[in-house]
């Protein structure tokens, strides 16, 4: 009967042992220690002094609370984030390698006394559209719809040149220069013999067809009615005939020199036409999908500080500059003051806005830690969890969250450092 006794004393006492051994996986017991709010590397077992600036030491208790097993990780495009994968590969819009995402979290126990110290400003996740102004460089450009040029309709030698040289502007009807053509003199001859003889045989639609048809030619070499009507008057072609400008312009290049022959088609003068200037300017890769044809965009020109020109962009390349990871874009402006030049520089700023409502917190909430972006979040009771985010288009006030959050989560936006520095002092390591 004793021996009995002994044993079922003995197997009494394993299984209390057991029992108090059975602790629950996910929670360890608190840590307590002293450190410096200056320098939160001194960690000490003991109260007393910080060994570097003297201040007394803050008592620390940890409450480290480790979840359960983070969620299966997955990859996504850096371009385009809603772009998702279960295995590592290539993102399918741009061939680059897809970044991994984990879903990783840690609780960090906040202590009441430690409270008035810590001042947490809160912010609740919310949806909105998202404005901001992107900066770009650009310079001004002649547009290539105002160059044209006044050519040659007739072979023919220059005789008198009437443009004084490269820079004079020209109107639309100036003269120019004088020809002669012994082809436009026979057309001219022909156009006087067909207009008499139209005259006495009005009623004759041959000779009225022929009249036209001389008349048409004459024009299609570049002759003007007022001079059509010259000739008729004097009865006479002078043999040097005046060739008068079709198109107005500065003068870029002055080909017609005295004596030089010109075949149908060559260019006598270059004009390029300043009433509208391009102004073309640089985007940077990481912003080149925030630019859209048809976007405002004010600009400023050193020459003129204080005064703005407005515009919306006409023309966004299709290719990117691969030596300076740059996109073009383009906007054209009126210059019928003649203010802007081609080769001035030009600031501007450009808007663009999200096309939706998407989730949103505040720029000071975002700790970037070089491998990942991640926030705070309040879990009540002094709780505060970590929570590695994806974010998306951002402006000076707000950024977008487009993974890791839901709508109605209150993050942290002051304090969130000092979170983040006691989270590594208890050892919450945020790449797990």
């Amino acid at each position: 009967m004793i021996k009995i006794n002994i044993l079922v004393f003995v197997f009494s006492l394993l299984f209390v042992s057991c029992q108090e051994k059975e602790v629950h996986p996910d929670h360890k017991h608190d840590e307590v220690f002293y450190t410096c709010s200056m320098h939160p590397q001194i960690k000490e077992k003991e109260p007393g002094k910080c060994p570097i600036c003297g201040m007394g030491l803050t008592r620390i208790q940890k409450t480290q609370t480790e979840g359960k097993a983070s969620q299966k990780p997955y990859y996504y495009c850096e371009s385009d984030p809603s772009v998702k994968s279960l295995h590592e590969g290539v993102c399918p819009l741009d061939g680059r390698p897809m970044q991994k995402f984990e879903r990783g979290k840690k609780k960090l126990q906040v202590r009441p006394h430690q409270i008035k110290h810590l001042k947490v400003g809160l912010f609740k996740v919310q949806k909105k559209k998202l404005k901001r102004k992107i900066r770009l460089l650009g310079t001004v450009l002649k547009s290539e719809q105002g160059q044209s040029n006044i050519p040659s309709r007739v072979r023919g030698r220059v005789e008198e040149v009437l443009v004084r040289s490269t820079g004079s502007f020209i109107r639309k009807g100036d003269p120019v220069l004088k020809i002669y053509s012994p082809l436009l003199l026979t057309g001219a001859e022909e156009y006087l013999i067909a207009r008499a003889n139209h005259l006495k045989n009005k009623k004759s639609k041959a000779f009225r067809d022929i009249y036209e048809q001389s008349t048409e030619r004459l024009k299609q070499w570049g002759i003007r009615d007022a001079q059509l009507q010259k000739w008729a008057q004097e009865r006479k072609v002078p043999r040097e005939v005046t060739i008068y400008s079709p198109v107005t312009g500065i003068v870029e290049n002055r080909s017609a020199l005295v004596g030089k022959y010109f075949k149908e088609g060559e260019s006598y003068f270059d004009l390029v036409d300043l009433s509208q200037l391009w102004v073309e300017l640089d985007v940077y890769e990481h912003e080149s999908g925030l630019v859209n044809l048809g976007q405002d965009i004010e600009l400023e020109f050193s020459a003129y500080p204080g005064e703005y020109w407005h515009g919306k962009l006409d023309f966004v390349s299709p290719l990117l500059n691969e030596k300076s990871r740059t996109l073009k874009v383009r906007t054209t402006l009126e210059n019928t003051n003649g203010k802007l030049r081609p080769g001035m520089t030009a600031t501007a700023k450009l808007s663009v806005a999200s096309d939706k409502n998407t989730l949103v917190i505040p720029q000071g909430a975002v700790i970037d830690t070089g491998r990942k972006k991640i926030v705070w979040l309040d879990k009540g009771d002094n709780q505060y969890e970590s929570h590695p985010i994806i974010t998306g288009f951002s402006t000076d006030e707000f950024v977008e969250v487009k993974d890791g959050l839901k709508e109605g989560d209150l993050v942290v936006t002051k304090g969130n450092f000092l979170l983040d520095a006691q989270s590594q002092l208890f050892g919450v390591d945020h790449a797990h």
